[in-house]
């Protein structure tokens, strides 16, 4: 994004997405996925990125994992 006038910058770029959640057990649940990264610096900062998918649950009496946080603005 080119600056105006005013020489304002670009917009922040948005975070980079949470890792995988962990692998199933035979008892218990998935692990939580990762949280989304940053968003990047700029005159309107970026929107932070989606985390991944939970990790799958459990054989017995296991539940999915948890999807990461999105990533916050900076």
């Amino acid at each position: 994004m080119a600056g105006g006038i005013n020489g304002i910058s670009g917009d922040g770029g948005s975070g980079g997405a949470g890792g995988p959640g962990g692998n199933a057990q035979t008892i218990g649940n998935g692990g939580d996925g990762g949280n989304g990264g940053d968003g990047g610096v700029g005159a309107n900062p970026g929107t932070g990125g989606i985390g991944a998918a939970g990790g799958t649950g459990g054989t017995l009496f296991g539940v999915p994992g948890t999807h990461g946080a999105d990533g916050t603005a900076t």
